[in-house]
């Protein structure tokens, strides 16, 4: 039975919940999740997850912020005045606003308070600081090497000799 290793791509299908069960996320049911483990590619403690895990198997595991999406950082949390916003914001707590930075590059903040004066914006990750369960099935675990890789790192994935 062959187990998923590191530089092996996998297959899972996934549910992630947070601890008082809401569902957060989920693979879809015809497109499930392909990665290379070790590239960084999924959270800390979900690639540590599927690392030994063979075709077929289901696993629940619990994984800690510091696995995850890390501690909510209370400098990331910034209370502005409404005025400073353009009007044409629509200010609902809980939802997400995309302000373009100076660079051009894309910042996700999150309303989490709206008074008459003032605004609380949050730009952590909406899943900091939370313990999440992933349900998870390995569908597939596939040992050749990632095709993206030069010919000389694939012989030595491949235990092969290096000249």
């Amino acid at each position: 039975m062959i187990r998923a290793a590191h530089n092996n791509t996998v297959t899972v299908k996934y549910t992630g919940k947070l601890a008082d069960g809401t569902i957060f996320d989920a693979s879809p049911e015809d497109s499930p999740l392909q990665f290379i483990i070790g590239r960084g590619e999924v959270i800390k403690g979900f690639e540590a997850a599927v690392l030994n895990m063979a075709q077929g198997e289901v696993k629940t595991v619990v994984i800690e912020p510091d696995q995850a999406y890390g501690a909510s950082k209370p400098e990331l949390i910034e209370e502005i005045k409404r005025a400073a916003l353009p009007d044409n914001v629509e200010l609902v707590e809980g939802r997400q606003l995309e302000v373009t930075q100076g660079d051009g590059s894309l910042l996700l903040l999150m309303i989490n308070k709206v008074t008459e004066e003032t605004v609380t914006l949050d730009a952590n990750h909406p899943l900091a600081g939370k313990t999440l369960t992933f349900e998870i099935e390995m569908l597939d675990v596939n040992t050749d090497p990632p095709k993206e890789l030069p010919p000389l790192f694939s012989a030595a994935l491949e235990g092969g000799p290096l000249h």
